[in-house]
């Protein structure tokens, strides 16, 4: 079943990833993409901090897409985090 849309995070520049959240029905799935993913993913290296929001927008419907189709090949528990890394824009 797809995930749908829910809220944006943001930037966590501790784990050079962006943060956010869509819904499997009423549950709420945490998601976020790699700095070195979201980067690949726009064709671009080395995006600044302050400007990850906006990228993250302007390639958002991608992303969500990539993470709604890892979280149903993924085995589900609590806790369950949707990671996206390069490795897995190739697909």
């Amino acid at each position: 079943m797809p995930l749908t849309r829910d809220k944006i995070i943001g930037h966590d520049i501790e784990r050079l990833a962006f943060r956010f959240t869509m819904l499997s029905d009423n549950e709420i799935v945490q998601c976020q993409i790699s700095d070195a993913a979201m980067d690949d993913l726009a064709g671009m290296k080395g995006t600044e901090t302050s400007a990850r929001q906006a990228q993250f927008l302007l390639l958002r419907d991608t992303v969500e897409r990539i993470a709604s189709d890892l979280y149903d090949e993924a085995p589900r528990f609590k806790g369950f985090v949707v990671r996206i890394f390069t490795k897995h824009l190739g697909r």
